[in-house]
Protein backbone atom coordinates (compact mmCIF):
# COMPACT_ATOMS: atom_id res chain seq x y z
CA UNK A 1 0.00 0.00 0.00
CA UNK A 2 2.61 2.36 0.80
CA UNK A 3 4.64 1.58 -2.32
CA UNK A 4 1.76 2.15 -4.20
CA UNK A 5 0.93 5.88 -2.97
CA UNK A 6 4.12 6.70 -3.32
CA UNK A 7 4.23 5.75 -6.76
CA UNK A 8 0.74 7.57 -7.18
CA UNK A 9 2.25 10.52 -5.64
CA UNK A 10 5.17 10.53 -8.18
CA UNK A 11 2.97 10.18 -11.00
CA UNK A 12 0.72 13.15 -9.63
CA UNK A 13 4.29 15.35 -9.69
CA UNK A 14 5.57 14.68 -12.73
CA UNK A 15 1.70 15.39 -14.51
CA UNK A 16 1.60 18.16 -12.65
CA UNK A 17 4.93 19.34 -13.94
CA UNK A 18 4.18 18.76 -17.45
CA UNK A 19 1.30 20.33 -17.61
CA UNK A 20 2.43 23.41 -15.93
CA UNK A 21 5.40 23.42 -18.35
CA UNK A 22 3.25 23.05 -21.83
CA UNK A 23 1.41 25.71 -20.80
CA UNK A 24 4.55 28.26 -19.97
CA UNK A 25 5.58 26.95 -23.31
CA UNK A 26 2.39 27.37 -24.83
CA UNK A 27 2.43 31.30 -23.87
CA UNK A 28 5.53 32.18 -24.30
CA UNK A 29 7.29 29.61 -26.20
CA UNK A 30 10.06 27.48 -25.80
CA UNK A 31 13.00 28.87 -25.77
CA UNK A 32 12.26 31.71 -23.53
CA UNK A 33 11.12 29.50 -20.67
CA UNK A 34 13.48 28.17 -18.77
CA UNK A 35 13.73 24.69 -16.06
CA UNK A 36 14.12 27.26 -13.27
CA UNK A 37 10.75 29.22 -14.47
CA UNK A 38 8.64 25.43 -14.66
CA UNK A 39 10.55 24.90 -11.27
CA UNK A 40 8.93 28.01 -9.78
CA UNK A 41 5.55 27.59 -11.26
CA UNK A 42 5.23 24.17 -10.20
CA UNK A 43 6.41 24.97 -6.57
CA UNK A 44 9.12 22.17 -6.76
CA UNK A 45 12.78 22.16 -6.53
CA UNK A 46 14.90 22.44 -9.84
CA UNK A 47 16.50 19.21 -8.85
CA UNK A 48 13.34 17.71 -8.84
CA UNK A 49 12.12 18.77 -12.47
CA UNK A 50 15.86 17.17 -13.31
CA UNK A 51 14.66 14.28 -11.71
CA UNK A 52 11.60 14.00 -13.88
CA UNK A 53 13.45 15.54 -16.60
CA UNK A 54 16.75 15.09 -17.99
CA UNK A 55 16.11 17.95 -20.51
CA UNK A 56 14.00 20.72 -21.38
CA UNK A 57 12.60 18.81 -24.61
CA UNK A 58 11.67 15.54 -22.80
CA UNK A 59 9.02 18.25 -20.71
CA UNK A 60 7.54 19.49 -24.06
CA UNK A 61 7.04 16.16 -25.47
CA UNK A 62 5.96 14.40 -22.48
CA UNK A 63 3.68 11.68 -24.32
CA UNK A 64 6.65 10.96 -27.06
CA UNK A 65 7.11 7.48 -24.96
CA UNK A 66 3.36 6.47 -25.92
CA UNK A 67 4.35 7.50 -29.63
CA UNK A 68 7.53 6.05 -30.86
CA UNK A 69 5.74 2.01 -30.14
CA UNK A 70 2.28 3.57 -31.92
CA UNK A 71 3.06 2.04 -35.38
CA UNK A 72 4.57 -1.15 -33.76
CA UNK A 73 1.55 -1.85 -31.68
CA UNK A 74 -0.60 -1.17 -34.38
CA UNK A 75 0.87 -3.73 -37.11
CA UNK A 76 1.13 -6.62 -34.34
CA UNK A 77 -2.85 -5.66 -33.21
CA UNK A 78 -3.55 -6.21 -37.33
CA UNK A 79 -6.62 -8.36 -37.83
CA UNK A 80 -6.61 -11.72 -39.63
CA UNK A 81 -5.67 -10.90 -43.71
CA UNK A 82 -4.79 -7.81 -42.64
CA UNK A 83 -1.31 -6.70 -43.91
CA UNK A 84 0.71 -4.07 -41.77
CA UNK A 85 0.09 -1.40 -44.24
CA UNK A 86 -3.63 -1.92 -44.41
CA UNK A 87 -3.63 -1.99 -40.09
CA UNK A 88 -2.03 2.03 -39.95
CA UNK A 89 -4.49 2.61 -42.49
CA UNK A 90 -7.55 1.62 -40.79
CA UNK A 91 -6.19 3.15 -37.44
CA UNK A 92 -5.37 5.96 -39.51
CA UNK A 93 -9.04 6.07 -40.90
CA UNK A 94 -10.91 5.76 -37.49
CA UNK A 95 -8.91 8.17 -35.68
CA UNK A 96 -9.30 11.05 -38.31
CA UNK A 97 -12.84 9.91 -38.64
CA UNK A 98 -13.46 10.08 -35.08
CA UNK A 99 -12.31 13.95 -35.40
CA UNK A 100 -9.60 12.64 -32.51
CA UNK A 101 -6.63 14.82 -29.92
CA UNK A 102 -4.67 11.66 -31.18
CA UNK A 103 -4.12 13.04 -34.64
CA UNK A 104 -3.92 17.04 -33.81
CA UNK A 105 -7.56 17.47 -34.63
CA UNK A 106 -8.28 19.57 -31.67
CA UNK A 107 -8.80 23.48 -30.81
CA UNK A 108 -5.40 24.58 -29.61
CA UNK A 109 -3.16 22.03 -31.79
CA UNK A 110 -2.18 25.16 -34.19
CA UNK A 111 -0.58 26.37 -30.81
CA UNK A 112 1.65 23.50 -30.39
CA UNK A 113 2.73 23.05 -34.03
CA UNK A 114 3.68 26.77 -33.82
CA UNK A 115 5.72 25.96 -31.05
CA UNK A 116 7.47 23.34 -32.77
CA UNK A 117 8.19 25.47 -35.74
CA UNK A 118 9.76 28.38 -33.85
CA UNK A 119 12.43 25.73 -32.05
CA UNK A 120 15.53 24.01 -33.45
CA UNK A 121 15.47 21.67 -30.54
CA UNK A 122 12.15 20.51 -30.51
CA UNK A 123 12.30 19.94 -34.16
CA UNK A 124 15.60 18.05 -33.79
CA UNK A 125 13.75 15.76 -30.94
CA UNK A 126 10.71 15.33 -33.39
CA UNK A 127 12.91 14.07 -35.89
CA UNK A 128 14.48 12.02 -33.15
CA UNK A 129 11.13 10.20 -32.17
CA UNK A 130 10.15 9.61 -35.76
CA UNK A 131 13.33 7.58 -36.34
CA UNK A 132 12.44 5.88 -32.78
CA UNK A 133 9.22 4.99 -34.35
CA UNK A 134 10.49 3.72 -37.76
CA UNK A 135 12.79 1.59 -35.84
CA UNK A 136 10.45 0.20 -33.74
CA UNK A 137 8.54 -0.73 -36.88
CA UNK A 138 11.15 -1.84 -38.35
CA UNK A 139 11.73 -4.42 -35.71
CA UNK A 140 8.32 -5.96 -35.42
CA UNK A 141 7.80 -6.29 -38.89
CA UNK A 142 11.43 -8.60 -38.91
CA UNK A 143 9.91 -10.40 -35.79
CA UNK A 144 6.55 -10.98 -37.82
CA UNK A 145 8.01 -12.01 -41.18
CA UNK A 146 10.91 -14.07 -39.93
CA UNK A 147 12.91 -12.06 -42.32
CA UNK A 148 16.72 -12.38 -42.26
CA UNK A 149 18.74 -9.56 -40.82
CA UNK A 150 20.20 -9.18 -44.37
CA UNK A 151 16.70 -8.55 -45.89
CA UNK A 152 16.00 -5.06 -46.40
CA UNK A 153 12.17 -5.20 -47.20
CA UNK A 154 11.26 -4.75 -43.72
CA UNK A 155 13.48 -1.31 -43.18
CA UNK A 156 11.93 -0.22 -46.79
CA UNK A 157 8.19 -1.27 -46.04
CA UNK A 158 8.51 0.28 -42.72
CA UNK A 159 9.91 3.48 -44.08
CA UNK A 160 6.87 3.38 -46.39
CA UNK A 161 4.33 3.13 -43.40
CA UNK A 162 5.90 6.01 -41.42
CA UNK A 163 5.69 8.12 -44.77
CA UNK A 164 2.11 7.32 -45.05
CA UNK A 165 1.99 8.13 -40.67
CA UNK A 166 4.10 11.44 -41.43
CA UNK A 167 2.30 12.89 -44.65
CA UNK A 168 -1.14 12.50 -42.56
CA UNK A 169 0.04 14.51 -39.28
CA UNK A 170 2.11 17.03 -41.57
CA UNK A 171 -1.27 17.71 -43.75
CA UNK A 172 -3.06 17.94 -40.39
CA UNK A 173 -0.97 20.41 -38.81
CA UNK A 174 -0.73 22.77 -41.88
CA UNK A 175 -4.39 23.02 -42.00
CA UNK A 176 -4.73 23.59 -38.07
CA UNK A 177 -2.09 26.35 -38.67
CA UNK A 178 -4.30 27.98 -40.59
CA UNK A 179 -7.49 28.36 -37.52
CA UNK A 180 -9.35 25.94 -39.60
CA UNK A 181 -12.06 23.64 -38.01
CA UNK A 182 -11.34 20.20 -37.03
CA UNK A 183 -13.97 18.69 -38.61
CA UNK A 184 -13.34 20.40 -41.73
CA UNK A 185 -9.89 19.29 -41.58
CA UNK A 186 -11.14 15.87 -41.00
CA UNK A 187 -12.75 15.44 -43.86
CA UNK A 188 -10.37 16.55 -46.78
CA UNK A 189 -7.49 14.43 -44.56
CA UNK A 190 -9.94 11.21 -45.12
CA UNK A 191 -9.59 12.02 -48.82
CA UNK A 192 -5.44 12.20 -48.47
CA UNK A 193 -5.72 8.56 -47.19
CA UNK A 194 -7.34 7.52 -50.02
CA UNK A 195 -4.88 9.08 -52.22
CA UNK A 196 -2.14 8.29 -50.01
CA UNK A 197 -3.16 4.45 -50.42
CA UNK A 198 -3.70 4.27 -54.53
CA UNK A 199 0.09 5.41 -54.36
CA UNK A 200 1.34 2.49 -52.89
CA UNK A 201 2.39 -0.39 -54.11
CA UNK A 202 0.83 -3.79 -54.25
CA UNK A 203 3.90 -4.65 -52.73
CA UNK A 204 3.91 -2.31 -49.92
CA UNK A 205 -0.06 -3.16 -49.39
CA UNK A 206 0.72 -6.78 -49.40
CA UNK A 207 3.62 -6.91 -46.95
CA UNK A 208 3.21 -8.93 -43.85
CA UNK A 209 -0.13 -10.18 -44.12
CA UNK A 210 -1.22 -12.11 -41.16
CA UNK A 211 -2.40 -15.70 -41.44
Amino acid sequence: MTEGLRERKKRETRQRISDIATGLFLEHGFVTVTMAEVAEAADVSVNTVYNYFPAKEDLFFDRSSGVVDLLARWVRGRDTGESAAHAVLRELRADIEAVSPRVGLMEGYDRFMRVIHDSPQLRSRLWSVQQEVQDNLEAVLREETGAAPEDRLPGLVAGQICWIHGTVFAAIGREMLKGRAPADVSREILVLVDDIEELLSDRVLGYAVRG
